[in-house]
């Protein structure tokens, strides 16, 4: 597992290499929830995802993204929230290995 760095932030957009897969990844707070982006080479792999504590979000083989991510609230089991993101919700990359 990596532990992938968010700032608190309503919403952000980075690059990242996760498992040799050069991704961008866009997080973002609505007034229904947390939601997430990721691209994998600049070709979307999942768009508008919500986010839950300790769900994995990608789950799906076929969609051919190496490896999973999830959130995980370190406090309790809320689902994410901008304002505590990179402390009390922390964003992780699980790897092939890991599911």
């Amino acid at each position: 597992m990596k532990i992938i760095p968010l700032s608190a932030k309503r919403s952000q957009q980075f690059a990242i290499v996760l498992g040799a897969q050069n991704c961008t990844i866009k997080v973002y707070q609505k007034r229904t929830g947390m939601f997430l982006d990721i691209s994998v080479a600049s070709v979307p792999v999942l768009t508008a995802v919500i986010c839950q504590d300790r769900v994995r979000l990608i789950r799906q083989d076929y969609l051919g993204f190496i490896g999973d991510l999830a959130f995980m609230d370190t406090q309790g089991t809320d689902a994410p929230s901008y304002k505590g993101l990179g402390t009390r919700w922390v964003l992780m990359y699980l790897e092939a290995s890991d599911l």
